[in-house]
């Protein structure tokens, strides 16, 4: 496994999902995250929970990384069940003062929990097989067609590129300020909310300095270099597509085939 130094993932450099071009990668997710809201049927999520369970098979990817990207929204997910469960309109079943919980709310919470578990799973498989470097070119080559708008794409690829390079040093830097004002007496753990959240001016403060600075520095280099945008400029490593892509498009219109057969013909 090759570990990305930049983000800290991990990218399995013999699985298949990690040879695939970028823009086959970016487009399958965008088509599976919209998969996820058009099922009428639970044969919808059986066929979408099963073709995640074979990405995640030729991804190569441990299991316990994809599931540690649900971490962050485990309290939208409840909140998002919570609220489904309780206002959505039906048959009740369960009455506790204003409180009552129909059984068009039960199905209702957990198609919506599947929906976001699903979408998180299948949005982490893109980050862990694919590099900063490869998903801001895949991105810069899909939304190209958008240039005949005066839609900036090189710039807003570049942006993107450039805050994936800068979380890990912000990380860096963040560790060192708070290191060094525990050193001088700081405290970040004890307190209610209201002192935890005063403790925070002595990090923040020279945080924000420190990456306005280095946001300066970078503007400048690049301005030395005589960058100026994406008109006429060429890639070291042009992205091209290889015989297994063109078989990945073709798993892709066979899902997305299966998709609408379920939908019209299955009720």
């Amino acid at each position: 496994m090759i570990r990305d130094i930049t983000i800290g993932q991990y990218y399995p450099a013999d699985s298949i999902l990690h040879r695939l071009d970028p823009r086959v990668k970016l487009i399958g997710t965008i088509l599976y995250i919209v998969s996820l809201f058009t099922f009428r049927n639970n044969f919808g999520y059986l066929l979408a929970a099963l073709f995640l369970a074979c990405i995640i098979q030729v991804s190569k990817v441990p299991v316990k990384f994809i599931v540690r990207g649900l971490r962050p929204i485990i309290m939208l997910l409840l909140f998002t069940v919570v609220f489904n469960l309780f206002l959505t309109p039906g048959k009740v079943v369960f009455h506790w003062g204003i409180l009552k919980i129909t059984m068009e709310g039960i199905r209702s919470c957990v198609l919506m929990g599947i929906r976001l578990i699903f979408l998180i799973l299948g949005s982490s498989l893109m980050t862990f097989t694919t590099t900063p470097n490869h998903l801001t070119d895949g991105l810069e080559s899909v939304m190209r067609p958008l240039n005949k708008i005066k839609v900036p794409v090189h710039e807003i690829s570049m942006m993107m590129s450039i805050a994936l390079r800068f979380i890990p040093i912000l990380m860096e830097e963040t560790d060192k300020i708070m290191k060094a004002q525990m050193a001088r007496g700081a405290d970040f753990e004890t307190g209610g909310l209201m002192k935890r959240a005063k403790s925070l001016i002595p990090l923040l403060v020279p945080l924000f300095v420190s990456a306005f600075r280095r946001a300066n520095d970078l503007a400048m280099a690049m301005e030395a270099r005589c960058y100026r945008g994406g008109e006429g400029r060429t890639k070291m490593k042009p992205l091209k597509y290889a015989s297994r892509d063109i078989m990945a498009y073709l798993v892709l219109v066979l899902y997305v085939a299966a998709i609408v057969v379920l939908n019209v013909f299955v009720k």
